[in-house]
């Protein structure tokens, strides 16, 4: 396979996702990497480090903002003169637009929302949950290139000891409607701490926190642990905390290392979208909570009394 992955940054670093990704295409046989973008070629060291053997960097002034067609062109004249047969991306809203579109541009086969990638008897096999995260189906392409979309938090980005990559410059031929549209604007939420798709620990809330100021409790655990905080549809729904720290089937799908669970039943909807956790403990004063059925560690108790006490222990040991 020649394998090519698109690294996405942001403020000058590259995503953790884009590089989990790097890090599971070089352990399958080795991976090159395309960064577009301002400061693309500053960030080629980087990626020398998850294993990169090739960079392939373009900043044209046509991709100094943030849109996804003027960088299909780029990625279209990499696979093209790399002779890449396989592009893979971590899903987010910028990288999921590029893939789709590289997909139409190259007439190429496109599998998203997978968890995982491996080569079945010189074959490349994703694996893509199906029936509400229940099972994985075996997905696999009928001709190259092949596109993958990888769900947020597939993999780990793992430094590999690579040593610096060789670095291709790129400068493609831009279509028109490729530069048609323009950002005129952008505002950033202002948030502390990690994002949910992006932290190593989650503490998330639900109606059993019994009303929206009590999302205190979770936002000082997740302080003391160095997390992130998330809701469930109900809270949200409710206006207890925003739409952006929703998990679930209609929200995000998360796989942190700690998945904290404070007064969430466990219903399907929410549980799709973090049971791949690393280990995942729940705090409900209901014995027969869903939740309790796949949690690796139950508590059965109050939350206004139990979280308090574990968020003061942890301070305590981390001081």
């Amino acid at each position: 396979m020649a394998t090519l992955v698109f690294l996405e940054h942001h403020d000058g670093e590259l995503q953790k996702g884009a590089l989990g990704v790097l890090t599971k295409a070089v352990a399958l046989g080795g991976a090159d990497a395309a960064i577009v973008g301002e400061g693309a070629k500053a960030l080629a060291g980087e990626a020398g480090k998850y294993g990169a053997a090739k960079v392939w960097a373009c900043e044209d002034a046509e991709v100094a903002q943030p849109l996804p067609q003027s960088r299909v062109d780029v990625l279209a004249k990499v696979v093209e003169d790399g002779g890449y047969d396989t592009v893979l991306f971590a899903n987010s809203v910028l990288a999921a637009d590029v893939a789709a579109g590289l997909a139409a541009r190259l007439d190429a086969g496109l599998n998203w929302d997978l968890a995982d990638l491996e080569v079945q008897g010189g074959e490349l096999v994703g694996k893509r949950p199906a029936l509400q995260d229940t099972v994985y189906a075996d997905v696999g392409w009928t001709a190259t290139p092949r596109l993958a979309l990888f769900r947020a938090g597939s993999f780990d980005a793992k430094e590999s000891g690579g040593g610096e990559p060789e670095v291709v410059d790129v400068s493609p031929s831009y279509a028109a409607h490729s530069t048609a549209a323009k950002i005129v604007g952008q505002d950033t939420e202002e948030s502390s701490g990690p994002s949910i798709e992006d932290a190593d620990v989650i503490v998330a809330g639900g109606r059993g926190l019994g009303a929206p100021e009590n999302f205190t409790l979770a936002e000082e655990l997740a302080k003391a642990l160095g997390g992130a905080v998330g809701a469930t549809r109900a809270v949200v729904d409710a206006g207890w905390y925003p739409y952006s720290a929703q998990i679930g089937q209609t929200g995000k799908t998360v796989s942190p290392k700690l998945y904290v669970a404070l007064g969430i039943s466990g219903a399907i909807q929410h549980k799709v979208g973090m049971q791949s956790s690393g280990t995942i403990v729940a705090v409900n004063k209901d014995p027969n909570a869903p939740i309790f059925e796949f949690s690796d560690l139950g508590v059965v108790g109050d939350v206004h009394e139990i979280v308090p006490k574990l968020t003061e222990l942890i301070a305590a040991r981390k001081s």
